[in-house]
């Protein structure tokens, strides 16, 4: 059988190691690609169409909801597992709303992502217990298809990422390649559309939507 073609995006370099160690013992899968935020990781899974695309739920730039959509919309084949650290089900329900195949927590052992992996590959789905208890609860949270972004347009989400960051106008317009006054014009949108008055407020309202951790 061929291997498995895998893109890994995580933010931290250390834990894509681990993952590529686990799924590429005895051929298992391929490592193609890999990303260390959110748009990147929306550019580089539509320039490698992987099999598989590994996410994080929390990265930097644009949060793994975000990426989710965005690859979903442009490469529906793309199959995407979500690893988070969090199980609860506000994490949990609008992740597969947006299209993932699987949904596993971080402290999952190496065999049960190669058994994810493997499933999803199938053409399967895979939720871990924490996922699937959160969906057989799912009449409960009625926000489940909520869209945590609220009216926000696609670039201005990216603009929240940096700032929620601490990135300062100059160099949120550096990043995106965008004028200074472009910036300043998709932060004041941000904060009138969300209804806030400052930074602090938006920042809160990140944390509380699982934007940020």
């Amino acid at each position: 059988m061929n291997a498995i073609r895998v893109m890994l995006a995580d933010d931290h370099a250390i834990l894509r190691d681990g993952l590529a160690t686990i799924l590429e013992a005895d051929g298992f899968c391929e490592i193609v690609m890999q990303a260390e935020n959110g748009v990147e990781a929306v550019d580089r899974a539509l320039e490698s169409r992987p099999d598989i695309l590994i996410m994080d739920l929390s990265m930097p730039r644009l949060n793994g909801l975000e990426a989710v959509r965005r690859i979903r919309q442009a490469e529906p084949g793309i199959r995407i597992l979500v690893l988070s650290h969090h199980a609860e089900r506000e994490y949990v329900l609008p992740i597969i709303e947006a299209g993932a195949a699987g949904y596993l927590v971080k402290d999952a052992s190496g065999s049960e992502l190669r058994r994810a992996v493997s499933a999803i590959h199938a053409g399967k789905f895979y939720f871990d217990p924490h996922a699937s208890t959160a969906l057989a609860q799912r009449h409960e949270f009625s926000a489940a298809g909520e869209d945590p972004y609220g009216p926000l347009s696609p670039r201005e989400r990216e603009v929240l990422h940096l700032v929620c960051d601490g990135r300062t106008t100059k160099e949120i317009a550096q990043q995106l390649e965008i004028s200074v006054k472009t910036a300043e014009n998709h932060r004041s949108r941000i904060l009138s559309k969300l209804g806030f008055s400052n930074t602090a407020e938006l920042v809160r309202y990140a944390a509380r939507r699982g934007l940020i951790d």
